[in-house]
């Protein structure tokens, strides 16, 4: 295990041009939490403003079901989820109101770290669209693993998801962003006992990754009682 870092020294290095990286595997399906930091989870949260970060949402927050998501932009099976459960989901639960979905990001290492900041550029209104990008083009702009490669196919996707260049590297390079976001990402895993992505809540029951059969059942359940 590599030592524990303050977060504010994590957020340093991970953000982009940084050459450390978090201690899980990229696509791996467990966090573990030996992430560096970890241990100081709580306390930096008290330290740390995590109610700047903005929750992405999507359908009636006064839906009968809340189904909180977590997940990593570089987990194979969550993009497997996004392309397909997601897509039911919406269809049949949260666009017709009964459902409200609620996304939050675990980050694996550094790489899910600047997706998650490039999806962010584009504030509440182009962050799921962008998120589907991600998803939809995990196995390319991630491919080969290298760093810099990768950081320029983010950047390629922030583009064309109509984003400006300076906005792009403004974001990228953002260590307060990086900062508050580890630290609200620790405490949302902590207080909801994730340690392996994708995770449900479902009105506070957490749940492992399902077939979309067995998350209606779910839902429906919560939706009778």
């Amino acid at each position: 295990m590599k030592p524990a870092l303050p977060i504010a020294a994590l957020a340093s290095a991970l953000v982009l041009g940084g050459a450390w990286f978090l201690t899980q595997p990229s696509g791996s399906q467990s966090t573990g939490f030996d992430l560096p930091g970890a241990a100081q989870a709580q306390g930096a949260s008290a330290e740390i403003d995590i109610s700047t970060v903005a929750e992405m949402t999507l359908g009636d927050p006064d839906a009968p079901v809340t189904v909180i998501y977590y997940a990593s932009l570089t987990c194979p099976h969550c993009a497997s989820f996004h392309a397909n459960q997601l897509k039911s989901l919406k269809s049949e639960f949260i666009d017709t109101g009964k459902v409200h979905f609620i996304y939050r990001d675990v980050y694996f290492d550094r790489f899910g770290l600047w997706a998650s900041m490039v999806a962010r550029c584009g504030g509440e209104s182009r962050f799921f669209g962008i998120t589907e990008m991600l998803y939809d083009q995990q196995v390319d702009w991630i491919a080969g693993g290298d760093p810099g490669l990768i950081s320029e196919n983010l950047r390629r996707i922030g583009r064309t998801a109509g984003l400006e260049d300076a906005a792009i590297e403004a974001c990228l390079t953002d260590e307060t962003m990086a900062q508050t976001l580890i630290a609200w990402f620790q405490d949302n895993a902590e207080r909801d006992g994730i340690n392996s992505t994708p995770s449900l809540v479902i009105n506070g029951e957490r749940h492992s990754n399902m077939a979309f059969n067995d998350l209606a059942e779910l839902i429906n359940a919560a939706l009778e009682g």
